[in-house]
């Protein structure tokens, strides 16, 4: 074939049911790796997902497919069109109908007939028990044979296996029968236990409403909310949930907000405002002109989102993975050590020592072990996705925990990122009057500066004097224009000084204003200062209060801006922080860089301009204001843009941490425990598969405690 005929190879995505522990992904994952075509290989047990690319030139994807069903799971490929679609929650079948269920119904039958029929027919108990042990192990046998041509000898199932035909084979028929039983009960535990973890996104897919309102041809009708089209007027009414995001176009209500930023105080809509799918509508009824499809709302691009950082591996899994690949075969040989040491060396009884190391076989199973880090992580993502914390991957989820420096962007981070009138002063009639005169000349303006002082006249409800033509600008310096009491300007400190209106007192006036950080301008009437306005980009509420929670954890806190050093330094006053100033992006990205090069730094920013120094941080956290760019840029999104979110996202991160090193702790410690009493012959060996899958199942419990974990009571 010439280099121009080569096939490309083509993105695959699997649904693998029954799919449910770190050591079922990490055998699918060995077996797709030994298929000729096969490249880019990622799986995740807690979404039940495959994903690929093969060229099925040297692959059909039937043999794929086969592949998978020969280790014991079933695929059902995915159309790659649908990659991005709605989200859909489908309900799973109940325990008994899924072949696990099945396998623990013939286990159990085996068992019960095996013991029975021993019972019934003592002469015969032996061979009975035994052929029901052997019928029993079958199953599990083959599972076993296919993982071990496809690249996985040392899996749960060979050591299973291996461990039921051993006690077969030394006269422990019954105890064979009753470990491969429990180690059926175990695994349909673990199909539970994973399918709870899955709870996460479950929470999120059902805040998506399926149907939805819209107007259409002058009538209103119901449709499926997956059909909706970008520019759609949907109609939602109190209690609804917004089917998509949207722009207000008609009505005024409050909205509940939190299923999507994590923020608990319902937010007020208007025409013009901005709302997103999932939000509740409280007392008003909204029409809503729609902007994003269905399958493209934030809701959904948080469940993809979180989906996608559930399918990455975090750095504590890729370890745990490769240990476990030594782990178990030399397990497997510290149990035919104690098969063959003992009677050798120190005459001791060789059915003895054969059963104590079979049952340290199964002691030594590393499915708990496996599957301790990889839920912790799914639950830990979860949790913040569900409270407005987007973490976009394990990797991010880990360092978050290990930050030493956070570095904040001012504009938009710290501070609220628009100018606000912050002090009127009257050096001639009142506040009000001045406000009047400067608003009416800054109307039509876009300029911050002008719209902050228009938005503070409407704000205290001044009726704006009338303008007569429009107004003049001077680029720097000053707006003027003709009011019906005369000519007023609007200018910089310098302007006035120019036309020589202001006294030494007002001079220091400004000069203390701009001492704290305020841009100040001079309003002139007639050729006299009648007031001064002060404005400032204020700090959000929460922003000295997240600095603190940041220094409370022991981490350090810094302020990188590209304003003036005056007003940097009177902010980073207020929130209590270094500031370096005056950094263009280029310098900023390099001081980050530097900072980065001792320990893991941390960047806050709002997402589009601090976009080089986001990438170069160990973390980059984009503020939540602009949600489209908050979800697509950076490691992390807060999505209820608040500082406080930080502290709350490094708070989690450590829960997770510690979440992971207990499940090591448990995983590692009983299996100390039991091995310990195996080799004392006090376990037995159903004992001992009934302590694996306990490992398992605590594991997992521990790793679900965090879909509870509540920002409300941090920090």
């Amino acid at each position: 074939m010439s280099r121009s005929q080569v096939a490309t190879p083509s993105p695959i995505r699997i649904h693998v049911g029954g799919m449910d522990c770190g050591a079922c992904a990490l055998k699918i994952e060995t077996a797709m790796n030994k298929l000729p075509g096969v490249s880019a290989v990622s799986v995740s047990y807690q979404n039940e997902t495959l994903n690929l690319a093969l060229d099925q030139e040297q692959t059909p994807l039937g043999k794929v497919e086969e592949q998978i069903r020969s280790l014991g799971y079933e695929p059902s490929p995915v159309p790659v069109t649908a990659a991005r679609a709605l989200p859909t929650l489908k309900p799973g079948p109940h325990w008994w109908q899924t072949g696990k269920g099945k396998l623990v119904l013939l286990t159990a039958a085996m068992l019960a007939l095996g013991l029975l029929l021993e019972h019934l027919v003592p002469k015969y108990g032996v061979i009975i028990a035994t052929a029901a042990a052997l019928i029993s192990v079958l199953p599990f046998g083959r599972r076993a044979l296919s993982g071990a041509l496809a690249g996985s000898p040392f899996s749960i199932e060979t050591l299973m296996s291996v461990a039921a035909i051993g006690a077969v084979v030394i006269g422990e028929a019954e105890e064979a029968l009753v470990v491969v039983f429990l180690f059926a009960v175990g695994e349909v535990l673990e199909t539970v236990a994973a399918g709870r973890a899955r709870a996460g996104i479950e929470a999120l897919i059902k805040l998506i409403p399926r149907t939805a309102r819209v107007e259409r041809e002058g009538k209103i009708i119901e449709v499926e909310a997956e059909i909706l089209e970008v520019g759609d007027i949907a109609i939602v009414r109190p209690g609804d949930r917004l089917p998509s995001d949207g722009e207000v176009v008609e009505g005024s209500s409050e909205v509940d907000e939190s299923p999507v930023t994590g923020e608990s105080i319902p937010v007020f809509k208007s025409e013009g405002s901005e709302v997103f799918a999932g939000s509740i509508n409280a007392n008003g009824e909204l029409r809503i002109r729609i902007s994003h499809k269905a399958a493209d709302n934030t809701i959904a691009r948080i469940i993809h989102l979180v989906e996608e950082a559930q399918e990455s591996k975090a750095p504590t899994a890729r370890f745990i993975d490769r240990f476990s690949r030594w782990y178990t075969p030399a397990a497997m040989l510290v149990a035919g050590l104690i098969i063959v040491v003992p009677p050798l060396i120190m005459g001791g009884d060789w059915m003895t020592w054969a059963y104590r190391g079979l049952a340290t076989l199964l002691i030594a199973c590393p499915c708990a072990l496996v599957i301790s880090t990889p839920t912790a992580i799914a639950s830990g993502l979860a949790a913040g996705a569900r409270q407005g914390l987007l973490i976009k991957g394990g990797a991010a989820l880990e360092t978050l925990g290990k930050i030493k420096t956070v570095a904040f962007d001012k504009t938009g981070t710290l501070t609220r990122g628009r100018p606000q009138v912050t002090d009127v002063i009257a050096l001639l009639g009142d506040e009000n009057s001045v406000l009047a005169k400067a608003a009416a000349v800054e109307a039509n303006t876009s300029h911050p500066l002008g719209k902050a002082i228009v938005e503070a006249a409407t704000g205290r409800g001044i009726e704006l004097p009338v303008s007569f033509g429009g107004a003049n600008a001077v680029p720097g310096k000053a707006v003027t224009a003709r009011l019906k009491s005369g000519f007023v300007s609007v200018g910089s400190p310098i302007f006035a000084a120019e036309k020589s209106v202001l006294s030494l007192e007002v001079t220091a006036r400004i000069n203390s204003l701009e001492q704290e950080g305020k841009t100040v301008v001079v309003v002139i009437a007639n050729k006299v200062a009648e007031g001064l306005i002060a404005i400032r980009d204020e700090l959000r509420e929460d922003a000295k209060a997240a600095v603190q929670a940041l220094k409370d954890l022991g981490i350090t806190t810094l302020m990188l801006t590209g304003d003036n050093r005056r007003t940097a330094a009177a902010i980073a006053r207020q929130v209590g922080v270094e500031a370096e100033a005056e950094l263009l992006p280029d310098a900023k990205l390099a001081r980050i860089s530097e900072i980065g090069k001792t320990a893991p730094i941390a960047m806050v920013g709002d997402g589009i301009n601090d976009a080089p120094a986001l990438a170069a941080a160990s973390v980059g956290i984009a503020m939540g204001g602009g949600t489209d760019v908050a979800l697509e840029t950076a490691d992390a999104a807060l999505l209820k843009d608040r500082v406080s979110g930080v502290p709350q996202l490094i708070s989690l991160s450590k829960a997770t941490l510690g979440n992971i090193w207990q499940n090591i702790a448990l995983a590692l410690g009983l299996k100390a425990v039991f091995l310990v009493t195996t080799l004392t012959g006090a376990t037995s060996l159903w004992m001992a598969i009934l302590a694996d899958t306990g490992a398992t199942v605590l594991v997992t419990l521990n790793a679900l405690r965090l879909l509870s974990f509540s920002t409300s009571s941090k920090h």
